[in-house]
C-alpha cells in the first residue's frame, strides 16, 4: 500500500473516534457549534490560522506549505438531518431526532485526519490548503452562505476538492469523473385552486384533488417522453396536501417536489414543460394553477482534466482501489456553488458492507458506513491535495 494509505490506516483510532463522538451528538445545519468547536480546536493544535464563526458556524483552516505555489480548497460538511436513527448502535445519537444519516460525521473526521496528514508534509507543499468545514449543506444555503462570507478569497483557490463517503458502492471504490457528476435540483411548489363543495354533490365544484391527481401523473410525461432517453432528467412529485374533512372537497391542492437534470438545455426544456403541463391540466379541470419554482443546487461538474489528473494519480498510488470514472447520481450538492467558481473534482468513496448490514441508503433512519471508508477517503484525498501541492 501507499505511504498515503499506511498513515491514514495509523490515524484511524483517532478518526474513529472523533467520527463516533460526532455521531453521537448531531448538529443541524447553521447550529453546528459543538462540532465547530471540535474542528477549531484541532487544527489550531496543528499550528494552523483558523477563522471560525464563516457563515454563523463555519471553519477554515489555512496550512501553509514551507514552499510558494497555489493555493487549492478542501470541503468538508458537517451538518446532520432531522431524521430520528434507528440503528442501535452503541455510538447512535443522543439527540432525539436528529441524526447524521448521510456521513457528515465521517466526512469531519477525514477533513481533521487529512489535515494532519498535510501537516507533516509541510516541507515539500507548493503552495497552501484551505481546508473548509462547511455547515448546512443539506439544502440550506451553506456553500453560498461561505461564499458570501468570502471563502474563495484571500486567499483564492486554484483548484477546489470535496468527497462524499458513499453507501452506494463499496468499500475500496473510488469514482473520480470527468464532467457532471451530480444533478443540478429545483424545488417546485404548485397551488392548484379550484372551487369547493360537499363530498356528496361533485358536480357543483372544481375538484383540486383530481385536477393533483392527474397532474402528477401527467408530470411522469415529460421525462418519458420530452426528454431524449440519451438523457437524464427526474421529476418527483413528494407531497400531495388537500383537505381536511372526509365529505368535504377542498378548494385547493398542494404539490411539493423536485426536479433534477444535468445538463442546461434539457434543465430548460424540463422547466418549460412543467409549467405547460400543470396550467393545462388544472385548466382543463377548471381549475387554475399557481407555480413555484426555486433552484437549490446547479450540478456538480467535474473539470475533466482535473479529474483525469487525480485518477491517473490514484491509479498509480492506490491501484488496490477499484476505480470508477463513469459513475453519475440525480442527488445534488452546493459544492456545486463552489465548482462553479473554482475548477474542481468531487470525488465519491464507497462506504457499504452488505455482509454487516452497512448497506442502507443516505438519509435512511438505519443508515451507517462501514468505518474502513474512513481509511479510503483520507489517503483520498491527502493524495489529491499532495498532487496538487506538488508533493511526493
Amino acid at each position: 500500500m501507499n505511504s498515503a494509505f499506511q498513515h491514514a490506516q495509523e490515524l484511524f483510532p483517532y478518526m474513529q473516534t472523533l467520527r463516533r463522538d460526532l455521531h453521537r451528538h448531531p448538529e443541524l445545519g447553521f447550529k453546528e457549534i459543538r462540532t465547530a468547536g471540535i474542528v477549531a480546536r484541532e487544527l489550531g493544535q496543528l499550528g494552523m490560522e483558523v477563522t471560525t464563526g464563516v457563515a454563523e458556524t463555519g471553519v477554515v483552516g489555512l496550512l501553509e506549505g514551507d514552499q510558494a505555489g497555489e493555493t487549492i480548497l478542501l470541503r468538508f460538511d458537517m451538518d446532520a438531518l432531522p431524521v430520528q436513527e434507528e440503528t442501535g448502535k452503541a455510538y447512535a445519537s443522543t439527540e432525539p431526532g436528529v441524526m447524521h444519516a448521510c456521513g457528515h460525521d465521517g466526512h469531519v473526521a477525514v477533513g481533521l485526519s487529512v489535515a494532519r496528514m498535510l501537516n507533516q508534509q509541510r516541507n515539500g507543499l507548493h503552495g497552501r490548503a484551505k481546508l473548509v468545514f462547511q455547515p448546512a449543506e443539506e439544502g440550506l444555503g451553506g456553500a453560498e452562505g461561505m461564499m458570501a462570507a468570502g471563502v474563495l478569497e484571500n486567499p483564492r483557490p486554484r483548484y477546489s476538492l470535496a468527497l462524499h463517503i458513499w453507501n452506494e458502492e463499496p468499500v475500496g471504490t473510488i469514482a473520480i469523473v470527468p464532467g457532471p457528476l451530480m444533478a443540478g435540483a429545483e424545488i417546485f411548489d404548485v397551488r392548484l385552486i379550484g372551487r369547493g363543495g360537499h363530498g356528496a354533490l361533485p358536480h357543483q365544484t372544481a375538484d383540486p384533488v383530481v385536477a393533483a391527481a392527474q397532474v402528477v401523473m401527467a408530470l411522469q410525461t415529460i421525462v418519458s417522453r420530452n426528454v431524449s432517453p440519451l438523457e437524464a432528467a427526474v421529476i418527483s412529485v413528494t407531497r400531495l396536501r388537500a383537505g381536511e374533512a372526509f365529505n368535504v372537497i377542498p378548494p385547493s391542492a398542494e404539490l411539493r417536489g423536485t426536479i433534477r437534470t444535468f445538463e442546461p438545455g434539457v434543465r430548460e426544456r424540463v422547466l418549460q414543460r412543467f409549467r405547460e403541463v400543470v396550467r393545462g391540466v388544472a385548466e382543463s379541470l377548471g381549475c387554475q394553477a399557481e407555480i413555484e419554482l426555486t433552484r437549490l443546487t446547479p450540478p456538480v461538474i467535474n473539470d475533466a482534466g482535473l479529474a483525469e489528473r487525480l485518477a491517473m494519480r490514484i491509479r498509480k498510488d492506490l491501484p488496490e482501489a477499484q476505480l470508477d470514472t463513469t459513475f453519475r447520481s440525480m442527488v445534488s450538492e452546493d459544492m456545486a456553488f463552489m465548482m462553479e467558481q473554482v475548477p474542481g473534482c468531487y470525488m465519491l468513496v464507497g462506504g457499504a458492507n452488505p455482509a454487516e448490514h452497512l448497506n442502507y441508503p443516505h438519509h435512511h433512519p438505519k443508515f451507517d458506513f462501514d468505518e474502513s471508508a474512513l481509511v479510503w477517503a483520507s489517503a483520498l484525498m491527502a493524495l489529491a491535495a499532495s498532487e496538487l501541492l506538488g508533493a511526493t
